[in-house]
C-alpha cells in the first residue's frame, strides 16, 4: 500500500499542472543546523518515505529541490549553488565530472543505490519479437528498429540522465571498441544510431512524465498514437509493472552487450559548511545500514549497492555488463550535437504566441528574449542544446483579437545561421495590440499543421500555446474541445504545451493540456526562457 502511495505521490507532481523542475539559482531558504539543502533529479521524489524514516533516526532532515541533469549542472559550474545549496544528488556525476568547473565543486560523493537504463517492452511486443526468452544485442534491437518493428519512448537527452545514459549505450555497444565512445566513433556508427532512433515514437523532458504518458495512451486516456514501450530507468519500469495500472506488464530487456546505470551518488558541495557534513556523514551511514537498502529497494524498484544485502527477485539479470561513458565534454558534446542535428527524428513545432494589448512592455520583451534564445544567441550550456536544431520546422503564429498570419521556417542541415537570423528578426518584430482570442487561434493552429503533417509525417510535431491572460474573443473552451473532437486521428495526436505565464487561466490551459497529451509549464515565477528551454525537452 505504501507502495501504491508513492507512485500516486510521483505521478501528481508529474501532473500537477505545472513544470515539475524548478530555478536551481534561487535559494532553497537559509541554512539551518541538522537540515541539508539538496538540489536532486525530480525522480528522486520516490524516496520522500526514505528521507522521512532516515529524519527520525539520525535528526537530519532532507529538502530537496528538483531540477534536471543540465541545468544543475549549469548552475554547479557557474557558481550559483554555492552558499545556497549544501548537496548535489543527481543520478550519476559523469556528466558534472566532465566538466571542470562543475567538477571543483563536488566534494564528499556517497553512492545510496542504483538502476540500469534498460529497454522495457509490452510483453506482447517481446513476444512478437522473440526477445522474452534470449539475450538480445544493442545492434539486433537498432536492427529491428530501423525496420520500425517496435515503437519506443525515451527522455531528450540533454534533459534527463535516462535518456542521455539510454543514448551513451546504444553508441558505445555499436562502436564495440570497449573504450569511451570520441568523436570518430560516433560518425561511424551515425547510420546505426539513425535506425535506432527511427523508431523512438515518444520525447519528454522527463523520465516520469514519459512513463505516465505511456500509461495514459496504453490505456486510452491519452490521444496519442500507443507505443510498444520505453527506454527507462529499471527502476521506473519496475515500479510501473508494480503498480498494475498497465494493460500488459513490460518485459525488461538488458542488452547483452550491456547497459548504463545511474548510481546516484549523494555528493556533498565543497562550500557547504561544517554542520552540512556532520549532516551529510550521518545520512549517508544511515542509508547504506543493510536495513535502510532493504527499504530503498523495496519502496523505490532501486538496487542496494551495499555488499551483503540481496537483491530482490524482481531483479534479473542480477549482473550486469557496464558500458564505458565518456569522459570528457567534447566527447559529450559531440555525441549530443550528433543525435539532435543528424540521427533523430526532426521536430515540427507552431508557436501560438499572445501579442495581445496585455502583453505590453515587460512581457512581450520577455517572450522576444525567450525565442531569440533558442535562435542561438543564448550561449549557455542549457541554450547551446536547447536551441533551433539543424532540419527541424518551426512555425511562429501571433494572436491576440484573431490569429495573424503564419510563417514558418526550415532550418537547414548545412548552414542554419541564415534562417536561424530571419526566426531572430521575427520574434524581434512581435508587437502587443488588441485583444486575446485563445480557442480561435488554436483551431487555426491545428489547421496550418494538418497540410505540414500531412506532407511530412516522421516529425516529432507539437503546438506551444503560450498566453498571459483569459480568452475575450471568438470560440471558446467547449467550441474548441468540439473541434477538436472532429480532427482527423492524426492531428489529434498533436499534443499541446501550455504556458502559464500573468494572469492566464490555469484551469483552462490544463484541460487543453489533458485532452491533447500535453502538458503545462509555469512561466510565473520563472523566466520565460527558461521554460521555452524546458519545453524544448518534449519536442
Amino acid at each position: 500500500m505504501k507502495k501504491l502511495v508513492v507512485l500516486v505521490l510521483v505521478a501528481l507532481l508529474a501532473l500537477a499542472g505545472c513544470s515539475s523542475t524548478a530555478d536551481p539559482s534561487e535559494p532553497a531558504g537559509p541554512p539551518e543546523p541538522g537540515t541539508l539543502r539538496v538540489l536532486a533529479g525530480s525522480e528522486l521524489a520516490d524516496l520522500q518515505p526514505v528521507l522521512d524514516e532516515a529524519a527520525k533516526a539520525t535528526g537530519v532532515k532532507v529538502k530537496l529541490t528538483f531540477t534536471g541533469t543540465l541545468e544543475g549542472t549549469q548552475s554547479l559550474a557557474n557558481g550559483s549553488l554555492d552558499g545556497r545549496y549544501d548537496a548535489v544528488w543527481f543520478s550519476s556525476n559523469r556528466y558534472p565530472a566532465g566538466i571542470p568547473e562543475a567538477a571543483k565543486r563536488l566534494g564528499n560523493q556517497v553512492k545510496i543505490m542504483s538502476s540500469p537504463v534498460v529497454l522495457g517492452l509490452a510483453r506482447s511486443a517481446a513476444q512478437r519479437l522473440g526477445w522474452d526468452s534470449r539475450p538480445v544485442s544493442w545492434g539486433e534491437i537498432a536492427a529491428a528498429a530501423g525496420r520500425k518493428a517496435f515503437s519506443y519512448g525515451m527522455t531528450d537527452p540533454s534533459a534527463s540522465n535516462s535518456g542521455f545514459s539510454a543514448l551513451v549505450g546504444v553508441a558505445s555497444a555499436l562502436a564495440g571498441s570497449g573504450t569511451a565512445v570520441d568523436a570518430q566513433q560516433i560518425t561511424a556508427v551515425t547510420p546505426q544510431l539513425t535506425q535506432f532512433f527511427s523508431a523512438q515514437a515518444m520525447s519528454a523532458g522527463s523520465s516520469g512524465w514519459l512513463s505516465d504518458a505511456y500509461q495514459r495512451r496504453a490505456t486510452g486516456q491519452d490521444p496519442g498514437q500507443k507505443v510498444d514501450g520505453l527506454i527507462n530507468y529499471e527502476s521506473v519500469l519496475l515500479s510501473m509493472n508494480a503498480a498494475g495500472k498497465l494493460p500488459e506488464p513490460m518485459k525488461l530487456i538488458y542488452p547483452s552487450d550491456g547497459v548504463v546505470t545511474a548510481d546516484y551518488p549523494l555528493t556533498l558541495l565543497t562550500s557547504a559548511g561544517d554542520d552540512a557534513h556532520g549532516a551529510h556523514q550521518r545520512l549517508t551511514d544511515y542509508l547504506r545500514t543493510p536495513d535502510a537498502q532493504r527499504r530503498i529497494m523495496d519502496t523505490t524498484q532501486r538496487r542496494p549497492v551495499v555488499p551483503g544485502v540481496a537483491l530482490g527477485p524482481q531483479f534479473v539479470p542480477r549482473d550486469l555488463v557496464e558500458l564505458p561513458f565518456p569522459a570528457t565534454q567534447p566527447a559529450v558534446d559531440a555525441l549530443l550535437s550528433a543525435y539532435f542535428n543528424k540521427i533523430r527524428r526532426p521536430s515540427r513545432t507552431l508557436y501560438l504566441l499572445d501579442t495581445s494589448g496585455s502583453m505590453e512592455g515587460d512581457r512581450i520583451e520577455a517572450l522576444r528574449s525567450a525565442l531569440v534564445g533558442l535562435t542561438g544567441a543564448d550561449r549557455s550550456l542549457v541554450g547551446r542544446y536547447r536551441q533551433f536544431r539543424s532540419r527541424e520546422e518551426v512555425t511562429m503564429l501571433p494572436f491576440n483579437t484573431g490569429p495573424e498570419p503564419p510563417r514558418t521556417f526550415t532550418v537547414p542541415e548545412q548552414a542554419p545561421e541564415a534562417e536561424l537570423a530571419r526566426i531572430k528578426a521575427f520574434a524581434e518584430g512581435l508587437q502587443a495590440r488588441g485583444g486575446t482570442a485563445i480557442y480561435d487561434s488554436l483551431e487555426r493552429a491545428y489547421q496550418v499543421m494538418e497540410p505540414l503533417a500531412a506532407k511530412d509525417p516522421d516529425r516529432f510535431t507539437s503546438i506551444v500555446l503560450m498566453t498571459d491572460g483569459e480568452n475575450e474573443n471568438g470560440g471558446d473552451l467547449a467550441s474548441f474541445r468540439s473541434a477538436f473532437g472532429s480532427l482527423p486521428a492524426a492531428m489529434r495526436q498533436v499534443p499541446v504545451f501550455t504556458v502559464l505565464f500573468g494572469e492566464g487561466s490555469g484551469d483552462e490551459l490544463t484541460q487543453v493540456a489533458t485532452m491533447t497529451g500535453g502538458k503545462v509549464f509555469d512561466a510565473r515565477n520563472t523566466q520565460l526562457s527558461s521554460v521555452f528551454q524546458e519545453i524544448r525537452g518534449y519536442q
